[in-house]
């Protein structure tokens, strides 16, 4: 191990080279906090080529590597639980080569959600993939997780952003991916096939990213929602009228916790069962008129019993602080997340189908509601009872995960929607792929890293 540590120092420097306890805790861990961090060292590269010269090392010594960016994934994907090297990708936070003509910028991997966001607001443009984690979320780790958020609806997801890639092979190769182009019909799109990969096929170190127009006026709308049902006609209804950018939903309880987190004053002075927050363009009188057109049809047939719209971005702020304060709020708990997918209109159905299993089964496990509804993206968090030590937790959570899951294989879903697989959810993957997906699925990863050196115990 000494003489790993010494080469690595003379890679990148003696002061990016870390083996004390704090820092390997820190560094060995995402916000999943369901594992037990067991790093060997944290090495911190400040380029491509210092990349790759670590992992021909690593290729030498037979040592694993996980990629680390902001650690803010929910699935173990960030996890070096094997005395792994962990290679953060701090330091590759430059934006360079801007280009308004094409709207495009080159980020590095370790660039802030937020910082990107910033960028395209001072060129007057816009970066829309947004989630409540911008402010320290990486676009290396976004990209690995192909990470959604609050705005798919109208601006899709983290992949419909990439416009190239820059990855480093498990043999050391630096490759690039697309170089920026929009139309490349020359074969496989190994782009595309880094996205959502999990740090299990390449290390990402830069990317060039597309920017877009920025929304005029959006304006936001914090409906209170009596019944479960009246989401899938809300959605139906606002889509019909109005641009959405966001339809997000979260329950009663949900806003209870965010409220006591954050010292909030309650929205409404009845609390309803459920929340809607919507997002939408709105550059004109009309369209304003037009949105509380929709909100008064919606609230003559019952869909709704109240609602907010904001009038100014400090309001629209405000309101946001409802729905993205959640995950924080119960962080503390811990809660065992599972992030899922199902058409949005199979929603009200499978939340109710799980809800009467977790009742009748685990009747001590408080479950907090919340996520992307208008894209069919919900947030199951299970939160631990204080009389339950955190692995009795886990192992409830893991007993209860397939009965869960094949409901969710009944509707036809996905176990992750936008967090990975990683360690939390590998083990149930079979439930929404199937057995020569995962075959293929293999057939790729020995293919790009046959020594298994690229976060070994993710995924598969």
């Amino acid at each position: 191990m000494s003489d790993l540590i010494n080469q690595l120092k003379e890679i990148v420097g003696s002061e990016y080279v870390f083996t004390d306890t704090s820092t390997l805790e820190t560094y060995g861990q995402d916000w999943s906090k369901l594992y037990k961090p067991d790093a060997m060292v944290i090495v911190k590269p400040a380029n491509s080529e210092e990349v790759a010269s670590i992992i021909k090392l690593c290729l030498k010594h037979n040592v694993s590597i996980v990629p680390s960016g902001g650690r803010t994934g929910l699935s173990g994907g960030a996890m070096a639980c094997n005395q792994e090297l962990v290679l953060s990708l701090d330091r590759l936070n430059k934006i360079t080569d801007f280009c308004a003509v094409d709207r495009m910028v080159t980020c590095g991997a370790g660039v802030i959600t937020e910082q990107l966001q910033n960028f395209a607001q001072e060129q007057e443009l816009y970066y829309p993939v947004d989630f409540a984690s911008a402010g320290s979320s990486q676009l290396g780790g976004n990209i690995a997780t192909n990470a959604g958020g609050i705005k798919v609806l109208k601006y899709g997801l983290t992949r419909d952003w990439v416009a190239g890639l820059t990855v480093v092979t498990a043999n050391g190769e630096i490759l690039e991916f697309n170089n920026g182009l929009v139309k490349n019909a020359t074969g496989y799109d190994l782009r595309h096939l880094m996205i959502g990969s999990e740090g299990t096929l390449g290390i990402i170190t830069e990317a060039q990213m597309r920017l877009t127009t920025a929304p005029v006026n959006p304006t936001v709308m914090l409906l209170a929602v009596p019944e479960l049902n009246d989401i899938a006609s809300l959605l139906a209804h606002f889509q019909t009228n109005i641009d959405l950018m966001a339809f997000e939903f979260f329950s009663q309880a949900a806003l209870d916790k965010v409220l006591t987190q954050r010292s909030l004053k309650a929205p409404f002075a009845e609390n309803a069962a459920f929340y809607v927050l919507i997002e939408f363009d709105c550059p004109s009188d009309d369209e304003m008129e037009k949105s509380y057109t929709a909100f008064e049809t919606a609230a003559e047939n019952g869909w709704l019993v109240d609602g907010i719209i904001s009038q100014s971005s400090q309001q629209a702020e405000e309101l946001w602080q409802y729905r993205e304060g959640i995950s924080e709020a119960i962080s503390h708990y811990p809660p065992y997340k599972n992030d899922v997918a199902v058409k949005p209109s199979q929603v009200g159905d499978f939340l109710k189908d799980v809800d009467n299993f977790v009742s009748e089964n685990y009747p001590d496990f408080e479950i907090i509601w919340f996520g992307h509804i208008g894209d069919g993206n919900l947030h199951l968090n299970i939160l631990k009872p204080d009389n339950l030590d955190i692995e009795h937790f886990k192992q409830q959570c893991s007993q209860a995960n397939p009965e869960i899951f094949k409901i969710l294989q009944s509707y036809n879903g996905s176990i992750s929607a936008e967090h990975g697989v990683g360690l939390l959810k590998r083990d149930y993957l079979d439930y929404t792929r199937s057995k020569s997906e995962l075959n293929l699925m293999r057939t790729i990863k020995s293919a790009f890293d046959p020594s298994n050196l690229f976060n070994p115990g993710k995924l598969f």
